[in-house]
């Protein structure tokens, strides 16, 4: 269940303008709010004052006051959130060697849960969830955790490498295939690693099955090499015992 699934929707509390929570928020005339320094920044580059959402004109500069009710509203949708994520990460279990590290943790790093490919950041539990929760963030491509994010992003064009170039052997993105792979055969990045996953587990299980026949042909070869130190040893027993005999008749003879 989502950690703040109890919580007031994020978009309540965003500004139009920087599409942050709210810091000093502020409301005009017409009834929309936005961060006290944005919207100051936003009319300074004007002469022509209005609001970024409905756009009506106001015919000077207001001045703004910080609406106290939207600010402790604000405040305790922070508090609140803060205390949901640090209940939630309280039941999350440290990461083991082998697994992914959330980038943001402090202190004892948690398993990642996702990674995000426009952040290049991977996330446990806790701090994933503005990404499922804000709209802003919801846009953003996630994928099972992985390292080395910065490998994933193409280094001409600053763009996801989604596509496999079979002609060049070589991943590439969107830009690439119109730019300097032109005319090359592409397929998605995702269908050729399932290939590649597809050959690997082939490849073991033949590797596998040849473990296997060899570890049969050693049990044989020892069976073998068993059977004719058996086979010897009975032959000089029945040697020895010949020759016992013949002593023994020789001996008599005398």
């Amino acid at each position: 269940m989502s950690a703040a699934s109890n919580l007031p929707s994020e978009d309540q509390f965003l500004c139009s303008i920087c599409l942050d929570v709210f810091t000093d928020p502020v409301t005009t005339p017409c009834g929309h709010n936005y961060c006290k320094k944005c919207i100051t920044r936003h009319w300074s580059n004007t002469d022509h004052y209005f609001c970024p959402m409905c756009k009506r004109v106001f015919q000077t500069k207001l001045v703004l006051h910080v609406n106290t009710f939207i600010s402790e509203m604000v405040a305790q949708f922070r508090h609140e959130t803060q205390q949901k994520f640090s209940s939630s990460s309280s039941k999350q279990q440290a990461a083991k060697p082998a697994e992914v590290l959330c980038d943001v943790c402090t202190g004892t790093k948690l398993k990642a849960l996702k990674s995000c490919l426009v952040c290049l950041t991977s996330y446990c539990q806790t701090h994933l969830e503005p990404h499922l929760t804000a709209s802003r963030l919801k846009r953003h491509q996630l994928m099972e955790p992985v390292e080395n994010l910065e490998g994933r992003i193409c280094m001409k064009h600053d763009k996801h490498l989604e596509l496999f170039c079979k002609t060049d052997q070589t991943c590439v993105c969107v830009l690439c295939s119109i730019s300097n792979h032109k005319n090359h055969e592409f397929v998605p990045l995702r269908v050729e690693s399932e290939g590649k996953k597809a050959e690997l587990r082939k490849t073991e299980a033949e590797i596998q099955q040849m473990i296997q026949k060899r570890r049969l042909k050693i049990e044989e070869i020892k069976e073998s090499v068993k059977m004719s130190k058996d086979a010897a040893d009975r032959e000089i027993a029945e040697g020895v015992q010949v020759f016992t005999a013949l002593m023994e008749s020789a001996e008599r003879g005398l």
